[in-house]
């Protein structure tokens, strides 16, 4: 199986396959091969000669291989990267014939967005078999801080629990929007090695008190105050708070709790997996477990729906205010 890291290693080292074929629903590991195989595999005198852009909506499959089969004019061999290679689903099929008998001299990358060849047919198997298939999966929400510290480590960077929690409640699933805010935040961290939420609310205005995580926290711990205050600030601030990211943020919270009810090895390793948070937020779960049982779990997810639905003008019509009111007393009472 192809990782990212291991297609780049290869390519570094001077293993350059023939055809690599980037598909799948997550473009940003997509465009991270892609851009490095098009900048690094032939030196820039070269690349005017022999290499070349090709899209999707542009091109046909025929095209693209007669390409292929032409040689090098100054380079060992040609690059050719097709772009939106997805645009040529209903004809991809006809690239078997070139997948069995590709051009040597020539790397061919197809970069093939938000979906995947059929698995069964033959062109997947033969480019299985002899080429490089990377498959680009969307990375669950859960994995996203684990995403923040790998991206930082590669740079030998490191970053707080607490703030790769931060950015990843603020920024989403989006990875590419992750990597631009992250490299922002390198070029403002002088000597410092660690990002810190005091960072981040200096430098994308995130804050470090008033957000999704904090205000998790707070429910979890039963502190009424604190939480009226969170969504105080999330109703007169909704464009960056808006209550379908708060009520799907909750929902997973409340899920992970209702899990680590159900688990009976309570070994923290245990635990910590089963519920798919890091070690380090294990003791904050814990405690919120003895003031939510599942009985009022059950009834947490009840009012998370009928927030939902509030929320989208179904059968109310209610301020952003009045219904992050009507969530935390809810909640809480």
């Amino acid at each position: 199986m192809h990782t990212v890291q291991s297609i780049l290693n290869e390519i570094k080292s001077g293993k350059i396959h023939p055809i690599y074929f980037l598909m799948g629903e997550e473009s940003f590991f997509i465009d991270q091969i892609s851009t490095f195989i098009e900048t690094s595999v032939l030196d820039e005198s070269q690349r005017g000669f022999d290499q070349m852009v090709l899209y999707g909506k542009e091109t046909s499959v025929d095209e693209i291989v007669s390409s292929a089969k032409r040689y090098p004019m100054i380079a060992p061999r040609q690059v050719i990267i097709v772009k939106e290679a997805q645009n040529l689903s209903r004809t991809i099929e006809q690239l078997l014939p070139y997948a069995n008998n590709p051009q040597q001299t020539t790397t061919l990358v197809f970069c093939y967005k938000y979906k995947s060849i059929d698995k069964r047919k033959s062109l997947y198997k033969a480019l299985s078999k002899s080429h490089v298939v990377f498959e680009s999966n969307k990375i669950y929400d859960s994995k996203i801080p684990s995403f923040i510290s790998g991206e930082l480590q590669k740079q030998n960077l490191k970053i707080t629990p607490k703030a790769s929690y931060l950015l990843a409640d603020f920024l989403g699933n989006d990875l590419a929007k992750i990597s631009n805010e992250l490299k922002k935040l390198q070029l403002v961290m002088g000597d410092h090695d660690t990002i810190t939420p005091e960072l981040i609310q200096k430098n994308i205005g995130i804050s470090k008190d008033f957000n999704n995580f904090e205000l998790q926290k707070a429910i979890a711990q039963l502190n009424r105050k604190k939480a009226y205050q969170i969504v105080q600030y999330f109703s007169e601030n909704t464009k960056q708070h808006p209550m379908v990211v708060t009520v799907a943020t909750l929902y997973s919270f409340f899920t992970k709790l209702m899990t680590l009810h159900t688990v009976t090895d309570r070994n923290p390793k245990t635990l910590s997996r089963a519920i798919g948070v890091s070690p380090y937020f294990l003791d904050d779960y814990m405690a919120a477990a003895k003031n939510f049982t599942m009985r009022r779990i059950s009834g947490v997810f009840q009012t998370l729906r009928i927030i939902d639905t509030k929320s989208k003008g179904v059968d109310a019509n209610l301020k952003p205010k009045d219904l992050y009111n009507e969530l935390i007393f809810r909640i809480l009472n």
